[in-house]
């Protein structure tokens, strides 16, 4: 009786490479799935993972097999209803069992459905796909302390993990062929006097035959005492640390929170802030985030503050661009930093501030960021801000964009407008 005993460091998830098979063959799909389950979440558990469901019919790939010739006889034991040449009635509305999606139809016909569940990790990956910061260039830094570990060659020593084996027997080879080229020289020239020999009857002859052949064997021997690789032949692969440009950034996040901001938009906006605040923390590791929250009154604050705070006042929204700007001054050097600003508002402003937002953003903001977006949450009329707005837009396309949201459904696709891949462009053009 034989053992098999599974040491595989995957034991419970055997299934992981066709798993993994299954989401690249059904990308689109699964994709669709998680955009549809992004707008059924509350905040606190939007990064989390999900149950998708996809249509079974788009699952269906074609078959090739032989057809059924000829006739054939089934027999069903236990049968006590039915004889030889009885047809069975169809079940009444379609009344087979299945697990379609419980809707009626008037073909007959039903929308089966395959569920399964993906983890966070796969949840966020497919939320954010086909994403990134715009814009987004390298600057060089004088104190760099990013490095890339690069190929510079081979050394004679160095761990075991970086041996080039493929240079370790070349080098053996060359070796081998060096210490033995003048034995291997000797036995080719006594083989070609023993072919000689090989054709002569004298008995002299014979004798050195039997010589010339013993000393061919004591030099074969010598040769095959040559080591096949020694300590000498080894070479590893010489890695050298390689100071990289940073392409730090830094984005703001700008939240209206003043007395015109209903429970509902502030939902929202949260709801917006949160997709950048996980897309930003998922795929870049040097990406700073600055929380600015305003009514009358701005004030930068920790993560917590900006999502859960209360504090509520009038609406003052040049106050939250001039600490945008002091913060940039005193912090975030435009020649280190990629500087990236996103916007939430109702649109509801005091209506001689509109005129100084505007001023602030392109004198002082859009000259030094990359990127500045601007989303207005309301189901009304656009306000006087979006309007301001809508003339530095104009000016410039390639660094300021804006959109509307009316309801929660436009959340996650206004997200993707914003952020979606673009040709990095120069600043402040």
């Amino acid at each position: 009786m034989s053992i098999i005993i599974d040491r595989r460091l995957n034991g419970k998830k055997k299934s992981t490479v066709n798993r993994q098979r299954f989401l690249r063959r059904y990308r689109g799909l699964v994709k669709e799935a998680v955009q549809d389950a992004v707008d059924q979440r509350s905040i606190t558990d939007v990064e989390s993972g999900s149950n998708i469901t996809i249509p079974k019919k788009d699952l269906n790939e074609p078959v090739f097999h032989h057809g059924k010739g000829g006739h054939h006889g089934h027999v069903h034991p236990g049968n006590k209803e039915f004889n030889q040449g009885d047809r069975i009635a169809r079940p009444p509305g379609g009344g087979g069992q299945g697990s379609g999606d419980g809707k009626a139809s008037d073909s007959g016909e039903g929308a089966d459905e395959f569920a399964f569940k993906i983890n966070r990790d796969e949840f966020l990956e497919y939320l954010f796909d086909d994403l990134a910061l715009p814009n987004l260039v390298r600057k060089e830094l004088k104190d760099s302390t990013d490095y890339k570990l690069r190929r510079a060659g081979f050394t004679t020593a160095g761990s075991p993990d970086r041996l080039n084996v493929v240079r370790s027997l070349r080098a053996a080879h060359a070796r081998r062929i060096a210490l033995s080229g003048k034995e291997r020289k000797v036995i080719r020239t006594l083989k070609r006097e023993l072919r000689e020999m090989e054709v002569s009857p004298d008995e002299a002859d014979q004798q050195e035959m039997r010589r010339i052949r013993e000393q061919i064997n004591i030099l074969n021997k010598k040769l095959k005492r040559l080591p096949f690789i020694d300590d000498f032949d080894l070479r590893f692969n010489n890695m050298a640390k390689v100071p990289q440009p940073s392409s730090k950034a830094v984005m703001f996040c700008i939240m209206d929170v003043s007395g015109s901001m209903t429970r509902e938009i502030k939902d929202m906006a949260k709801r917006f802030f949160l997709l950048l605040y996980l897309f930003l923390e998922r795929n870049y590791e040097a990406v700073e985030v600055v929380f600015i929250r305003h009514h009358s009154e701005a004030r930068e604050c920790d993560e917590n503050d900006f999502f859960y705070a209360r504090e509520t006042g009038g609406t003052v929204v040049s106050s939250a661009l001039r600490l945008a700007d002091e913060i940039i001054s005193n912090r975030f050097s435009p020649n280190d930093w990629n500087i990236y600003i996103a916007q939430a508002s109702d649109g509801d402003n005091w209506e001689a501030d509109s005129s100084k937002c505007q001023d602030i953003i392109l004198k002082k903001l859009l000259p030094v960021c990359q990127y500045y977006s601007y989303v207005e949450i309301t189901d009304r009329h656009h306000q006087n801000l979006w309007y301001e707005y809508k003339s530095i837009e104009k000016e410039h396309p390639g660094h300021f964009a804006m959109q509307q949201i009316r309801s929660h459904g436009d959340i996650y696709p206004t997200f993707r407008r914003l952020f979606e891949k673009k040709e990095a462009s120069h600043a402040g053009s």
